[in-house]
């Protein structure tokens, strides 16, 4: 049996191949980031959950793609967890942004992915090149649903979020100063507190303030991001994964048209259209 996960900050999505005549085994954890989480922790939420547990002793390939892996330390830590409780599995584990290619092309392009964090990279068609390191919520994932969960409490907060908007974004989260420094200064994983508000940008996206502040995001991540491969931009597409891309696609088109780039697909969840196509995963 071969385990395949893509996990970002908040979530871990696990699919099980048994043979190529069943369906696969679809399990959701929280997310799993070697960059954010300790390896107590991390195994914590992987042996919390019971469709994992049962299969664990069965498992004889694991292939990990996750946020934070981009270095070979994080990498040789996921492994060594991962082994510890699969005990009759080998693992091997790759950034995230492999997944999200295989879910979008198998010829060269641009891949992006906007989740919880966000990432760019450029595929030749065997490998993926990197421009930008991924520092994290703290200084880059510009575009990102924590990036985005930032910019509404500070325009909240600065009382520059106009009125009715900023009622009802009181009204939803019940925001309340002391809980939102626990969220920010307290909890284990602030860019997971801070995404936890992106769901309200869509919600109401149709509004010129909220519609100005998803350009203004996704012009950042381009400027910073997409068009440090500009050469290649003039010959492939740019891709994109992840729920902040799939759900603010009119922006992000907006924003490709205003630079003369080619967009492409576009996916909320890679591993979901890997099952779905039947995309083998190398």
């Amino acid at each position: 049996m071969i385990l395949v996960a893509d996990s970002g900050s908040t979530k871990c999505d696990w699919i099980l191949y048994n043979n190529k005549e069943s369906n696969p085994l679809k399990i959701r954890t929280k997310g799993l980031n070697p960059a954010v989480l300790n390896k107590k922790n991390f195994l914590k939420i992987v042996a919390s959950s019971k469709e994992l547990e049962s299969i664990k002793d069965r498992v004889q390939e694991i292939k990990f793609f996750g946020a934070g892996c981009g270095s070979k330390t994080n990498q040789q830590k996921v492994n060594e967890i991962l082994t510890s409780y699969f005990t009759n599995a080998k693992c091997t584990s790759k950034e995230d942004t492999m997944v999200a290619v295989l879910a979008t092309t198998i010829e060269p392009a641009v891949v992006c992915i906007l989740g919880t964090g966000s990432n760019c990279c450029y595929f030749d068609g065997q490998n993926i090149h990197m421009k930008t390191p991924a520092l994290g919520y703290l200084l880059m994932d510009e575009a990102s649903g924590n990036y985005f969960g930032k910019e509404l409490l500070k325009s909240y907060y600065y009382l520059t979020m106009p009125k009715e908007l900023a009622s009802l974004f009181n009204t939803e989260y019940s925001l309340n100063e002391k809980d939102v420094l626990k969220g920010l200064y307290q909890s284990k994983r602030p860019n997971k507190y801070l995404a936890g508000f992106a769901p309200f940008l869509f919600k109401y996206q149709e509004h010129k303030f909220i519609n100005d502040l998803l350009l203004d995001g996704f012009r950042t991540f381009v400027n910073h991001h997409v068009l440090k491969h500009r050469e290649a931009l003039k010959h492939v597409p740019v891709h994109f994964v992840g729920s902040i891309a799939f759900y603010g696609q009119k922006q992000i088109k907006q924003v490709l048209a205003e630079r003369g780039i080619t967009g492409g697909v576009f996916i909320k969840n890679p591993l979901d259209h890997i099952v779905e196509h039947k995309i083998n995963i190398h």
